[in-house]
């Protein structure tokens, strides 16, 4: 069961255990350049708003329907992070995050279930969020919605072709005698909850900073994959979110004066213990959104076989 709560998107497993349960919350934040300087981090800039994509259902697509999900408003090159909130003890979940149905964890085309080789989901908790692509071993580059077309996005890179766009999310559960055997604390129950045409905007990636991915500890055997659940995010700029809602975004783009406190330059378009994982080769060689524009003149080092000092 999926719904949605204070825009955050929960989903629950009661077939599987009471307490099996987890919410994702898509972050704002403002973009870090390019350039593979040190820059501090940019934090949180409120949540992206979410609606069921079934309100519209009259002003959509029929595929676009067809599928479901939700929808959330995004600006153009504005930039996200994948938050996943914690319920104080929470449920052990396995979480895909794909973009335009390409992996953001492996790279490789979206696929049913879950793979450990290349690993394709991490693992809440211990993830505690996911900033961007997972391009090399400690090194994510961020997300960043593009519109489709004009070949920024992962999906049109990597598959030539600009089809889904937006965000494809899936969950499993552990299951329910693993989890009982490993006698994990109850969850904090105290949580009041609230009521709560394919479009072409898709995700690319932005500046490259430091995050470690890390590896699945559990192991496959633990999940519930019979029980897994996925939901598609649409993502909309501001004209198309007028066109679908018939109301404004509620949301602003960032400002010159949020980039210059955070201490960015402004853009004018718009734990130790742990093993990480060594990042996805298909996603090391793409281009970042800069580079796009710059007509690909800066390429990675997997791109022209040279060593490059990270930050």
């Amino acid at each position: 069961m999926i719904t949605i709560v204070g825009d955050q998107l929960t989903f629950r497993f009661p077939e599987v255990h009471r307490f099996a349960k987890c919410r994702i919350v898509f972050q704002r934040t403002l973009r870090i350049p390019d350039d593979d300087g040190t820059y501090p981090p940019s934090g949180e800039h409120g949540q992206f708003p979410l609606r069921h994509l079934d309100d519209f259902a009259d002003r959509l697509p029929r595929e676009s329907v067809r599928r479901g999900g939700v929808i959330m408003p995004i600006h153009q090159a504005e930039a996200m992070w994948v938050k996943f909130e914690d319920w104080g003890a929470p449920y052990p979940c396995a979480i895909k995050i794909a973009t335009g149905k390409v992996c953001a964890i492996s790279g490789e085309p979206w696929r049913e279930g879950l793979i450990q080789d290349p690993q394709n989901y991490v693992v809440v908790p211990g993830q505690p969020w996911l900033d961007g692509y997972c391009v090399e071993k400690g090194w994510v580059r961020r997300f960043v919605a593009m519109p489709l077309g004009d070949g920024h996005t992962v999906e049109e890179q990597l598959t030539g072709q600009g089809t889904y766009g937006g965000l494809q999310v899936a969950v499993y559960p552990m299951k329910s005698e693993v989890y009982e055997d490993l006698k994990l604390p109850e969850p904090f129950s105290g949580v009041r909850e609230e009521p709560a045409r394919y479009y072409g905007m898709g995700l690319a990636p932005g500046g490259l900073f430091r995050q470690e991915i890390y590896e699945d500890r559990f192991g496959l055997d633990v999940w519930d994959r019979d029980h897994g659940v996925r939901c598609f995010v649409t993502m909309a700029n501001s004209t198309q979110w007028m066109a679908i809602t018939g109301e404004r975004p509620p949301t602003r783009p960032p400002t010159a004066h949020e980039y210059a406190e955070a201490g960015l330059p402004w853009f004018l378009y718009y734990d130790g213990d742990r093993e990480a994982l060594a990042g996805a080769e298909r996603l090391a060689g793409l281009r970042s959104v800069g580079e796009t524009a710059r007509g690909g003149e800066a390429m990675s080092a997997h791109q022209d076989g040279t060593e490059r000092e990270r930050p």
